[in-house]
């Protein structure tokens, strides 16, 4: 069994492919160290859904799914994040594989939503309203001092509405012995640098209006954490704050 799981470094499910008699593969949606994500539809209801499939060697008598299911279920109210539906557990090649089920969203992923702009960036009146969205759900996690643990563009879903976006994150980061006060003011970080990367990164950094510098103070983490103890006081920063800046690129 060993071997067979040292082998288990990809499952490459065909679209069409049939799982567990209940589901049928939609298109392959990433892949990571802990695993792979698919779109799958049920067969039942019609309804599509998202898949992970964790590596068996990645997922050492289930730690990983559980921690998942659980702090999903625990956080179910935060909309901002992709909600659990079950587990289901079949064998490929051989090899018992747990995956968990959740809500499928459309949104598309942040750094990809970020290409296809011009210039590949926001104006920085854009990029502030994107960032609200996230601070706003993020300080619903961290007011339960929960965290994320793993922000960045790749793990952010996104949607434009109108002037807002409509914004999920996935992939939490499974850490174990960090104390949560410290995750959580990494995760402030991640929010900063998301809007960092929005606004073009170091390359359009010195032309900034000072709204957008005033938040990101040059990526230093020990002046980030110092200005914004968690998402709640970046979101509330956000919204008492007066736009003076340009809307420009």
């Amino acid at each position: 069994m060993a071997s067979a799981r040292s082998r288990l470094l990809s499952f490459d499910f065909t679209p069409g492919t049939i799982l567990v008699d209940k589901y049928r593969v939609i298109a392959k949606l990433g892949g990571g160290w802990e695993g792979e994500v698919y779109r799958i539809r049920e067969l039942l209801t019609g309804i599509d859904r998202a898949a992970k499939f964790f590596y068996p060697h990645r997922n050492e008598r289930d730690r990983a799914v559980k921690y998942y299911a659980k702090k999903l279920h625990q956080l179910r109210d935060c909309p901002i994040l992709i909600q659990y539906v079950t587990q289901e557990r079949m064998h490929v090649g051989g090899v018992p594989v747990t995956f968990l089920v959740s809500e499928y969203a459309e949104e598309q992923v942040l750094h990809e939503f970020l290409a296809q702009q011009p210039g590949k960036r926001l104006t920085p009146f854009e990029a502030l309203h994107l960032l609200h969205a996230l601070a706003q759900g993020m300080a619903l996690i961290h007011a339960k001092r929960e965290f994320h643990g793993d922000l960045h563009t790749g793990n952010v879903l996104v949607r434009r509405r109108g002037l807002g976006f409509d914004v999920k994150l996935v992939d939490f980061y499974n850490l174990h012995g960090y104390k949560k006060t410290e995750q959580i003011q990494d995760d402030v970080i991640g929010l900063v640098q998301i809007l960092h990367a929005c606004v073009g990164g170091a390359k359009h950094y010195a032309r900034q209006p000072r709204e957008i510098k005033e938040i990101v103070r040059g990526l230093k983490s020990s002046l980030i954490q110092k200005r914004f103890r968690s998402a709640l006081h970046l979101r509330d920063h956000l919204e008492g704050m007066t736009w003076e800046g340009r809307n420009g690129r």
